[in-house]
């Protein structure tokens, strides 16, 4: 059920405030284009910047107007597993598909606090679990080992691999079995993740190409590397792109440019500068998205 092109769908906002219809359109034009899933309120999405009710209602909006044509995974990640948990239970409740839960960041669980953590999740209730690895931004790396055990408990279906380590899917399929999805979180090493057994990617640059995503996806899982490296050379200005600068920055600007919702964060972030904004005007021109 999982797996293909899944954008990490930003939070658009207008005056500070939610923009409840360009959010619905934006998920409209996902499925339209063809994304294979969505996730709700990732980092993408600025889950640090949204209140809890806010957080609850940007999952809800999604499920509600995806109408169950391609699974919703809503963020339940959290430092604080109480917190996670209630998180969890909300998502289960309005109809979501999945939850993504990042490693706790900040307070640096060791292996066994991270499985007591994610044993917690997994019993809470019963709602599908991908965990979100991502040593850069937590601190902590999920290990091979702690990943196998996790994937021995019933709730917890996969993980999304942001370690850059494209080797680890081999390491990962083979301690955790054929079955345990894993989806890349990287954009431009999806190729290589993929070669090694990933089955998809939890992606950033599929908010604004998406079409071009599925593509890339669905060529990946034919086995047709000629199509998918074609592809990969048109979105890979885009992947530098959309790093230049803290993201989500460079996407908004470049949905803006789309005429798909205002160029709006919230602070600490700030708009992006006049240097990133011409290298990502290239890159969309590159994957012919702009003329």
């Amino acid at each position: 059920m999982i797996h293909g092109s899944i954008p990490a769908l930003i939070t658009p906002f207008l005056d500070g405030e939610l923009d409840r219809p360009a959010l619905e359109d934006l998920v409209e034009w996902q499925i339209q284009e063809g994304s294979h899933g969505l996730v709700a309120v990732g980092t993408t999405g600025e889950s640090p910047t949204l209140s809890h009710e806010e957080h609850q209602e940007v999952i809800e909006i999604i499920v509600k107007k995806t109408k169950g044509r391609i699974p919703v995974i809503a963020g339940a990640g959290s430092n604080n597993t109480t917190e996670s948990i209630d998180l969890m239970k909300f998502a289960k409740r309005v109809g979501a598909d999945a939850a993504l839960v990042v490693a706790p960041y900040y307070n640096k669980p060791n292996q066994e606090g991270l499985l007591l953590h994610f044993k917690m999740l997994n019993d809470c209730c019963d709602l599908p679990i991908i965990v979100y690895n991502i040593p850069g931004r937590s601190v902590v790396d999920i290990e091979v080992s702690t990943m196998s055990k996790l994937a021995k408990l019933k709730n917890i279906i996969g993980v999304k691999d942001a370690t850059g380590d494209v080797s680890r899917a081999s390491d990962t399929r083979n301690s955790c079995g054929n079955r345990f999805i894993q989806l890349s979180g990287e954009d431009a090493s999806a190729l290589g993740f993929n070669a090694h057994g990933g089955t998809g990617c939890i992606s950033v640059i599929a908010n604004v190409a998406p079409r071009l995503s599925s593509d890339f996806q669905n060529a990946m899982s034919k086995g047709d590397f000629d199509k998918a490296i074609s592809l990969q050379d048109k979105l890979l200005p885009l992947h530098r792109a959309a790093f230049l600068e803290p993201s989500p920055c460079p996407i908004k600007y470049a949905l803006n440019r789309l005429e798909k919702c205002q160029n709006e964060v919230r602070a600490p972030l700030v708009p992006i500068n006049e240097r990133t904004r011409s290298k990502m005007d290239e890159a969309l021109a590159h994957a012919n998205l702009i003329s």
